[in-house]
């Protein structure tokens, strides 16, 4: 049985690939959820993806993730404002993983906050693509080591 990942990118990643790329590398979102699936699939892991600018559609895919074990979560500027999103996360039952592209941490000083860090199992940054590749591979481990998941559907 495929085990679903909810891999959730926020605003503005529907512009990877020509925003930024010196900050965010060239590679566009699809490639980066294609590498994505890649590490999942080679864990017996399904990913659902979902891009959204807007914070609503995001906290309603978190309350709708039910069927997924994990959430592998990028949520662009709103990782630094959204205490809405982290209520969401915090009630999800499975494994979450915050993943940046670039380093919050070295960057400007308003984005040292992560609202989503304190209700993550971990984080993931600066790794560009990267990133996401060890988001999914935590997952597996932290799944497979039977961490927390969501009851069947």
């Amino acid at each position: 049985m495929t085990r679903q990942v909810l891999l959730l990118s926020g605003p503005n990643l529907d512009r990877l690939g020509t925003r930024s790329p010196e900050i965010y590398g060239s590679a566009t979102l699809a490639e980066h959820v294609a590498r994505a699936n890649v590490v999942a699939a080679a864990h017996d892991l399904e990913v659902r993806h979902l891009q959204s600018n807007f914070e609503g559609d995001l906290i309603e895919a978190v309350r709708d993730a039910t069927d997924c074990v994990a959430i592998v979560i990028n949520a662009g500027a709103l990782t630094h404002t959204s205490w809405a999103l982290a209520d969401a996360l915090a009630a999800f039952e499975g494994v979450v993983v915050e993943v940046h592209l670039s380093n919050p941490a070295a960057r400007e000083p308003f984005r040292h906050l992560s609202t989503l860090a304190g209700v993550a199992d971990g984080s993931i940054a600066g790794f560009g693509g990267l990133s996401y590749e060890l988001a999914l591979e935590a997952v597996a481990r932290l799944v497979a080591d039977g961490e927390p998941s969501p009851p069947a559907a």
